[in-house]
């Protein structure tokens, strides 16, 4: 198969390079073509001919799409919508990579795919007018949901905290009042790989199983690497940021199960899998 990656040397897009390593694969990053020009990203595709293009390119720093906007929506939903577009008229299926911001984390259970989308931040609106670009322009799509994302590489959560648990001093306090279920960038691309042979559209979550908080996914980090600095929890106003960080990040994959494809790994699995499998993250 001929798959076109966008955002092909951020961390996800580097986990599905090595994944689908037995396609025909186009990596594309930014220096190949702006995915905000129409005319550029239409002739990206029409010269690559992919069958499937996983769209992964995004402006994902949270705080700064605050700050930024025009940026965020630019890349975001309008990108997005060159995507789909090109896409269609190509003729190749389009996977694009979303997020759980795009809900307003204020429900007090996981969310479903046919949930009602409220997102509170810039990020999360941004993504939410991509997600309907993509509906609009591109039939045949799959719109992937994911979370709490680590992979080979980094940067992410567990790197950071892998960094900070290796430096003395006192303990570190990490928020212990958001939930969500981390997900390594491995198990999406396995699950991308079983989709990839489902003949079916629509909008997919797509997270490792079982949930837990930052606090309590820190204590998992650092007890799998006999790191002894200590972690306390806290509350999430102790840590102001531009961006308000949904309490509530659990997702559902419904959707997944009724098409019974494969479960998600839990998280732990997932997580002692990557700590096993790379060493130095």
């Amino acid at each position: 198969m001929r798959i076109l990656v966008t955002g092909a040397k951020g961390m996800l897009g580097r986990t599905l390079a090595r994944h689908l390593a037995s396609h025909e694969l186009t990596l594309a990053g930014r220096e190949d073509f702006d995915l905000t020009d129409a005319r550029a990203t239409h002739d990206a595709l029409a010269e690559a001919r992919p069958d499937l293009v996983i769209h992964g390119a995004a402006f994902t720093a949270v705080d700064a799409c605050e700050s930024d906007p025009e940026t965020a929506f630019a890349v975001n939903a309008i990108g997005a919508g060159h995507v789909a577009l090109a896409s269609h008229q190509v003729g190749a299926r389009l996977f694009a990579i979303s997020t759980d911001y795009v809900f307003s984390g204020d429900a007090d259970r996981p969310y479903v795919e046919t949930d009602r989308a409220e997102p509170k931040t810039v990020y999360g609106r941004s993504k939410l007018a991509g997600e309907e670009a993509i509906r609009a322009h591109c039939p045949n799509h799959c719109i992937l949901r994911i979370a709490w994302l680590y992979g080979q590489g980094g940067p992410s959560f567990v790197h950071t905290m892998l960094r900070l648990g290796a430096q003395e001093g006192a303990p570190l306090r990490v928020v212990d009042d958001q939930a969500g279920n981390p997900t390594s960038c491995d198990a999406v691309a396995r699950q991308i790989a079983h989709l990839m042979d489902v003949p079916t559209a629509g909008t997919f979550h797509m997270t490792c199983e079982g949930e837990t908080t930052w606090y309590e996914f820190t204590r998992a980090i650092f007890a799998r690497r006999s790191v002894t600095r200590g972690v306390d929890p806290c509350t999430t106003e102790a840590y102001p940021r531009p961006a308000p960080r949904p309490k509530n990040s659990r997702l559902d994959n419904r959707a997944l199960r009724v098409l019974g494809l494969p479960a998600m790994p839990t998280w732990e699995e997932a997580l002692d899998s990557f700590l096993a499998g790379y060493p130095d993250g």
